[in-house]
């Protein structure tokens, strides 16, 4: 069909159209329905002849065959594209890495505050009552205040936290006035009346054990803490709880008496 010229192909296209002429007025003027169909069958020939003719020289369209991977090198040099690829992996693995991390962080524990642990210990308790001796002081006896008053550096962060939160009044037997300054300038110079909520007149001072269960009898408080046995025994009936500060970690002496063998042992959870 290549061999044909454009002349002989429009010559030929010209015979066809003067045929079809003819057989549509026969049609028009007989009505078969069967020349109906076969007209249109010609024409549809004649269509595809032409477009077959109109490019005689075009090539048929090939597929384009499917991208396929690189066979792996065996003389261990890595393409562009394995490089590519090997850090798309990487940065991937990477971004998984740090998105976990951040999961990690989001759901890990937060350790609570100091006061938020004071808080929950005291069970919310609005009033404290604590005694000085063997509890804020590292003395242990009346007579030993006679010489000097040492605040305790290890407590003094959980006693200014007590004195945000509650009414805090701090008690002590002492055998003289001097003792009694002693101990006032102890507490002024470790900041607690500066740095805390606690003033002078709740520091109150008597001359014998029983005086100070009669302060802690009259103040009604929530907590009460001492580091004496016979003192916190007394109160059990009076005070809802207690905590019994010794040298030595004891049992608990009551239901609703606690041991402890120091202040910030028992507030650092």
């Amino acid at each position: 069909m290549a061999d044909y010229s454009k002349e002989d192909v429009i010559l030929f296209v010209k015979r066809i159209g003067a045929y079809l002429s003819t057989k549509v007025s026969k049609l028009l003027n007989t009505q078969d329905v069967r020349s109906v169909w076969a007209i249109a069958g010609l024409a549809v020939a004649v269509i595809f002849t032409w477009r077959l003719f109109r490019a005689p020289g075009a090539p048929p369209r090939r597929r384009q065959p499917k991208h396929q991977a690189p066979p792996p090198s065996s003389s261990g040099v890595i393409s562009h594209s394995d490089v590519n690829l090997f850090h798309s992996g990487v940065s991937s693995s990477s971004e998984d890495s740090r998105a976990q991390n951040v999961i990690d962080e989001f759901f890990q524990p937060v350790k609570p505050t100091l006061g938020q642990i004071v808080r929950q210990r005291l069970s919310d308790g609005r009033k404290v009552t604590c005694r000085l001796l063997g509890v804020i002081l590292e003395e242990s006896t009346p007579e030993e205040l006679q010489n000097q008053a040492t605040v305790r550096s290890s407590v003094l962060e959980v006693l200014l936290e007590i004195t945000k939160f509650c009414d805090l009044y701090l008690m002590e037997t002492v055998l003289d006035d001097e003792s009694e300054k002693k101990v006032l300038s102890a507490l002024e110079n470790a900041g607690i009346f500066t740095s805390g909520g606690l003033v002078k007149d709740k520091v109150l001072f008597c001359s014998t054990d029983v005086g100070r269960t009669s302060f802690v009898r009259q103040l009604e408080p929530d907590w009460h803490i001492d580091s004496s046995r016979e003192i916190t025994t007394q109160l059990a009936r009076f005070i809802k709880y207690q905590l019994h500060i010794s040298a030595v970690k004891t049992e608990r002496i009551a239901s609703n008496v606690f041991s402890s063998s120091s202040l910030e042992q028992f507030f650092s959870g």
